[in-house]
């Protein structure tokens, strides 16, 4: 195995060997505490311009599964292609085994040219990241892994200053099912999973890019999904979402689209330290004791200072009490920063999409 080195903006280095396709990276280091779900993850588009680190030690034993159709998109993958920058691990199992497998991770990776990394001690990585915050590095394989740390950790592009979801959104109009009600999906990077959640219920899905203009068109509802970068981005979207709250049709966020919703009704959102990424993040509703076990994967969240009165703060998370979810008191507007379809996760809050068809 080639020799790899993961180096961090504050020239900090871990080396280990590459185990992915032979090619140097660069990207915002983040780490995701799920013991299971690393297909899902690698083709989350939220993680778009990331380097992905896995505080589990044991990630590849279970291999890739076959590919799985319904409704022309897959349900084993959240996209056609993986989204990462890199993937680091402690322990990568060469031997897999599993009833779905179709290949290894690392033929995986190496067949969509994404590098990946094992043998880095992701413990001590991951309590840097959690003490310092996210960090920017960089992914030497082979040759490059000599570069010395002084240089690799300059110059390093923070993906964050790009459009993000313009990388990501569909360029096309795609239709699904052939429901009474009509929902207007606004793709940020949207998931797979939840569209095969909402084709659950009796509605036609339009998929849309997320700069789509919408205002002139028939539909029951919106639906803002998940996606990467920094919210305020994405000047366009939270405007046409600014207009579409002065209108009385349903609106639904997940992830990115909870924080474009409070943008859009003149709340701020900011950068969390080192963010939520896994499938074990409590949250509790607001004026109940119930709690929920969350799948999550975001850098920012909504700062509840800046909700204006008619909105409310609807979840909040365990764990650090950032909000989690918002609503209007109108009823007709809400959003959650976590995913309701899971994948990977628990699917304790499947309920939300429900909750949303009801409005329609």
């Amino acid at each position: 195995m080639l020799q790899a080195k993961l180096v961090l903006e504050d020239k900090s280095e871990f080396h280990g060997f590459s185990f992915g396709f032979p090619r140097s990276n660069q990207g915002e280091v983040v780490f995701n505490t799920g013991m299971t779900g690393y297909p899902e993850s690698l083709t989350d588009p939220s993680y778009q311009g990331q380097i992905l680190v896995a505080t589990y030690p044991l990630i590849g034993n279970y291999g890739i599964p076959k590919e799985n159709k319904k409704n022309h998109l897959s349900t084993v993958f959240e996209s056609d292609r993986i989204h990462l920058n890199g993937f680091i691990v402690s322990n990568y199992s060469r031997k897999f085994n599993h009833w779905r497998k179709k290949e290894s991770l690392s033929r995986f990776l190496k067949t969509q040219k994404i590098p990946g990394v094992c043998g880095i001690d992701t413990r001590s990585l991951t309590k840097k990241l959690r003490q310092k915050g996210v960090l920017l590095g960089r992914v030497l394989i082979g040759k490059d892994a000599s570069m010395p740390a002084r240089e690799a950790a300059k110059n390093i592009i923070d993906p964050n200053t790009r459009d993000l979801v313009a990388e990501v959104s569909t360029n096309q109009i795609e239709t699904f099912g052939q429901g009474k009600k009509k929902i207007i999906c606004l793709d940020c990077g949207m998931k797979n999973n939840i569209i095969h959640s909402l084709l659950k219920f009796d509605v036609t899905l339009k998929k849309v890019p997320s700069k789509y203009d919408f205002r002139k068109q028939s539909f029951d509802g919106l639906l803002i999904s998940n996606g990467p970068g920094d919210p305020q981005t994405n000047k366009q979207l939270i405007e046409n979402i600014r207009w579409a709250l002065k209108k009385k049709k349903p609106i639904f966020g997940i992830c990115l689209g909870n924080q474009i919703m409070a943008l859009a009704a003149g709340a701020k959102t900011y950068k969390l330290k080192y963010g939520h990424r896994g499938q074990n993040q409590p949250c509790l509703e607001i004026g109940t004791n119930r709690c929920y076990l969350t799948s999550q994967n975001h850098g920012f969240t909504v700062n509840p200072k800046t909700l204006p009165k008619q909105w409310k703060v609807w979840f909040k998370n365990i764990n650090d009490g950032t909000v989690e979810g918002i609503y209007h008191q109108s009823n007709r507007f809400f959003s959650v920063q976590f995913h309701p379809e899971a994948c990977p996760g628990p699917q304790d809050t499947k309920w939300l999409f429900k909750k949303f068809i009801d409005k329609l």
